[in-house]
């Protein structure tokens, strides 16, 4: 049986992770979203495992030591972006993995990049690579997912709206399917 755990990434109480307006603090959007996601899962049998359960910041190397203990089968963190601290024009989608991916992670960052341009129709920034520790600490395919921009303010809205959150849950759910029946077909 597929194991997934899932990362609402930051934690409650990380400093500076929000909207430039003070509205919306990032951990309330990836926790919201992750719990979308697992409710999805598990209706499909997957086992999923979250991270942290949100009460806290969690360290990031906690995040993956209990990832690799538990050897789950993906690790998938949930983000919403930012670029800088004050309302900008950058927008969009965009997926990483380890700047050193397994064929398994490129495969699972695609799916989810296409799932959630091609649902939420935000520009499509595209897979990309960085050494985020979540991503290179990890043993098994990981990807970081960033769902829109903070500092944007039409992203901003929907990053606070529940129809846009339910949304990134099922293209991300769906995309994490796919891959999870791609994987099953090679085992």
């Amino acid at each position: 049986m597929m194991k997934i755990m899932l990362d609402a990434g930051h934690g409650p109480n990380t400093p500076g992770k929000r909207t430039p307006d003070g509205k919306m603090r990032e951990f309330e959007f990836n926790q919201a979203v992750v719990h979308q996601i697992k409710e999805e899962l598990q209706e499909c049998g997957v086992i999923v495992i979250l991270s942290h359960i949100g009460t806290s910041d969690v360290p990031l190397n906690e995040r993956t030591a209990l990832a690799n203990k538990l050897e789950v089968d993906a690790f998938v963190s949930i983000h919403a972006n930012a670029f800088g601290y004050s309302w900008n024009e950058v927008s969009g989608i965009e997926t990483f993995t380890y700047t050193k991916p397994s064929e398994d992670s490129k495969i699972l960052a695609k799916l989810i990049q296409d799932s959630l341009s091609s649902i939420t129709k935000r520009n499509n920034r595209g897979v990309k690579q960085a050494n985020f520790a979540v991503l290179r600490d990890t043993k098994m395919p990981a990807v970081l997912v960033e769902c829109g921009f903070m500092t944007n303010k039409a992203e901003a809205s929907l990053l606070q709206s529940a129809f846009y959150r339910r949304q990134c849950a099922n293209a991300i759910s769906s995309a994490i399917l796919s891959w999870a029946r791609k994987m099953q077909d090679f085992l």
